[in-house]
């Protein structure tokens, strides 16, 4: 009796590791130029905002929940914001938006 709900525990455990361990989370990652053109980049969904500083312009978003979200790229004077919208993520993916060239 004892070795059966031992083996039922034990068989619970594992199926809640295996449960919570099937979510996985995305990326989103990109290329921004000239470099000392970016200020920061931001990541909007809904009420909620990411914010990362690029390093020699490259900038990466990582554990984002799949869905769509708003990329703002923040210029530093005499350049604009860049604005890109409806960018997907899907689980265990890194969506790469590639290479932005600001405008001033």
């Amino acid at each position: 009796m004892k070795t059966r709900l031992i083996f039922c525990a034990v068989a619970v455990i594992a199926f809640g590791l295996y449960a919570f361990n099937t979510i996985k989370l995305g990326a989103i990652m990109g290329q921004v130029a000239p470099v000392a053109s970016v200020n920061s980049a931001l990541l909007v969904s809904g009420a909620d905002t990411l914010k990362v500083l690029p390093v020699q312009g490259i900038f990466k978003f990582t554990n984002l929940k799949q869905g769509v979200y708003s990329l703002i790229i923040k210029g530093n004077a005499p350049y604009k914001d860049f604005v890109l919208k409806n960018v997907a993520v899907k689980d265990s993916a890194t969506t790469n938006v590639g290479k932005i060239v600001m405008q001033p």
